[in-house]
């Protein structure tokens, strides 16, 4: 989930080709954070990001991106935080740091935000990520809209041909490209917003990935999210289910989601999050969340995490 504040932008203009746009964005928060597993401790952050965005004379649209705030030892073209992408009529091809078919169509079962993102990392949380980031994170993905449907395909490389994972082992598995399907479909039926994901993942036998989504959005600012997974990797299966019920009420949200991975042959293990925004307007949120599961979550405060405090969008 990416938190977008401050934004200025420039205009690049040559004689004779269409004008270019460079978008400056940034976004800073601060407040407060505990756990059961750190003392209560002051929390702040920054986050920086480029937008660079332009058409050829003949319609073609290209951009790109990069977030400076994730940006280490460098830059390089594996690995690092930003995506290139081109469009069209013939739909969009967008390469680098990007989300694979299956995490594109896929609705996540929950919204809102938090400073140490309590309510979305918690043990039972799932971003959808499937076999994203298998190998070097440099994902080709294109993706085509006709009506209320929208499909992608997308591949992830084992750029160092050395069959393992980013981590060099599990080479067994490992060495074939992570390909990805993804379908969106979207339509209003009587004033619920519905959207229907269904996405799917493929290494090899040992290593795959099926996901569906379903998400309701009702005039009365109620919104409903189910969220369910079936994978196998490295040869071991699971299942995960999610749920999230929110309610949005002019400038307030709050909401509550839970989620479990089933494992076959070991424990299961489940969490739930609570979250709640304030809009003051501006950029400003003020923001609080909880979250608690039967493992550590993956903010790194422990099985139970909390913080508050306000996210400044500029």
């Amino acid at each position: 989930m990416k938190k977008i504040l401050f934004a200025t932008t420039a205009l690049v203009a040559t004689a004779g080709v269409a004008s270019a746009e460079v978008a400056l964005s940034g976004y800073a928060e601060m407040g407060i954070q505990g756990g059961d597993a750190v003392e209560i401790q002051f929390h702040h952050d920054f986050d920086v990001k480029f937008t660079l965005s332009g058409e050829t004379d003949g319609g073609l649209s290209f951009g790109a991106t990069i977030d400076l705030d994730e940006v280490s030892n460098g830059i390089s073209n594996r690995a690092n935080p930003s995506s290139v992408f081109v469009s069209g009529a013939f739909g969009t091809l967008t390469m680098g740091d990007t989300d694979g078919a299956l995490d594109w169509a896929m609705t996540e079962a929950f919204s809102g935000t938090s400073i140490a993102d309590d309510h979305s990392s918690h043990a039972g949380a799932n971003g959808n990520g499937g076999l994203d980031g298998t190998y070097d994170g440099q994902i080709a993905r294109y993706d085509y809209s006709f009506g209320d449907f929208s499909v992608a395909v997308s591949a992830e490389l084992d750029g160092t041909g050395a069959g393992t994972d980013e981590a060099g082992g599990n080479a067994s598995p490992y060495g074939d490209p992570a390909l990805g399907l993804g379908f969106k479909y979207g339509t209003d039926l009587g004033g619920v917003a519905l959207g229907l994901g269904l996405g799917y993942q493929h290494i090899d036998s040992d290593n795959k990935v099926a996901g569906l989504s379903v998400s309701g959005a009702m005039d009365n600012g109620i919104k409903v999210i189910l969220n369910y997974s079936d994978r196998t990797l490295a040869g071991a299966d699971s299942t995960h289910t999610a749920l999230a019920i929110g309610y949005t009420m002019d400038a307030l949200l709050v909401e509550v989601n839970w989620g479990r991975f089933d494992f076959d042959g070991a424990p299961d293990v489940d969490g739930y999050g609570l979250v709640v925004n304030y809009d003051l307007g501006g950029g400003a949120v003020l923001m609080a969340g909880y979250g608690s599961g039967d493992a550590p979550s993956g903010n790194g405060n422990g099985d139970d995490t909390w913080s508050a405090g306000v996210g400044l969008s500029f």
